[in-house]
């Protein structure tokens, strides 16, 4: 285990861990909550990236993350009017909102493929010229991060438990039923979608900064790593309330990133990644189903095992 994760490669996967989680919330909203595919995700998380290279390249680092989570909102919001307003299927209001987000995206960043954000100041960079002389050293990334992800997270979690947070979770248990209790689901829709894309924007701009670059391609297969994210916080965490669920998917991002670092010390070609994350996506999602199925042939061998214990009882006693 030694061998394999070093001390650096423990801090990059949690630092990567912790922004990344931000997409795996986001789908935990529209994906296990409202039951929508939320497939614009990966254009969303491009759109973060660019305002956030931007709005840095202008010399505003702090403004970038309400700046890219406007146009998360925006992004959501165009979403969700395709999908309650003109009768649009979730997963093709998504398609084509990822296709039009991504002219939005090289619009935003100029009309180029890539953007170096080399020489510009970013709260990293910032927190880097103060941590210098202090004992935490190079542990500022992973303390950024973590702070970000325990606002976003802890903001999620008490939202999800007010009345709107519980009229959205009712709108995915049962729509009809929310529209029979006067509640406007499309309304409920609507708000949930644009804070996931809040979320996933945000988490674009913090791997900006993070990053100090912009790439147009930066957002492909974000879906897959946040719904393997998702489906393995979900699965170790289990049952529970809002706040552990969110503990749970942050972990799972953690998790991810940590079998990701595996793969790659284990000499997968980095062009296998994308393979890597399908196959733990798809272990994740059919392991409970397999557990339950173990556990249901296990109790039903029992039983055919006491069954005929029980008949050979009955005829020593005849």
């Amino acid at each position: 285990m030694g061998s394999i994760f070093t001390l650096s490669i423990i801090q990059s996967a949690l630092e990567l861990g912790c922004i990344y989680s931000l997409v795996a919330l986001a789908l935990f909203i529209s994906f296990s909550i409202l039951n929508i595919a939320d497939l614009s995700t990966d254009g969303c998380f491009t759109l973060g990236c660019a305002v956030g290279a931007v709005v840095t390249m202008a010399g505003h680092p702090f403004l970038v993350f309400p700046a890219a989570m406007a146009a998360g909102v925006c992004s959501g919001f165009v979403t969700a009017f395709l999908q309650t307003k003109m009768g649009v299927p979730s997963i093709l209001a998504g398609i084509i909102v990822n296709t039009g987000l991504y002219t939005v995206n090289i619009a935003v960043m100029g009309f180029a493929s890539n953007v170096n954000l080399f020489g510009c100041d970013t709260v990293f960079s910032l927190a880097k010229n103060m941590s210098e002389a202090e004992w935490y050293g190079n542990w500022y990334r992973l303390a950024i991060v973590a702070l970000i992800v325990f606002l976003a997270g802890t903001i999620l979690a008490w939202f999800l438990n007010t009345r709107l947070g519980l009229s959205i979770r009712a709108t995915g248990d049962n729509e009809y039923m929310v529209r029979a209790s006067s509640i406007n689901p499309g309304f409920t829709i609507t708000v949930g979608l644009c804070a996931a894309n809040a979320l996933t924007a945000l988490s674009g701009a913090v791997l900006a900064q993070y990053q100090k670059s912009c790439d147009i391609n930066l957002g492909t297969g974000m879906v897959t790593i946040a719904l393997a994210s998702l489906i393995i916080g979900e699965t170790i965490i289990g049952k529970g309330g809002m706040f552990k669920k969110v503990t749970g998917v942050i972990l799972g991002s953690c998790l991810y990133r940590f079998i990701v670092a595996a793969a790659l010390r284990l000499n997968v070609p980095a062009e296998c990644l994308k393979l890597v994350s399908a196959l733990i996506v798809a272990c994740a999602i059919s392991f409970p189903y397999l557990k339950g199925k173990t556990v249901f042939y296990r109790n039903q061998g029992t039983a055919l095992v006491m069954g005929g214990k029980k008949k050979k009882g009955g005829d020593a006693v005849c």
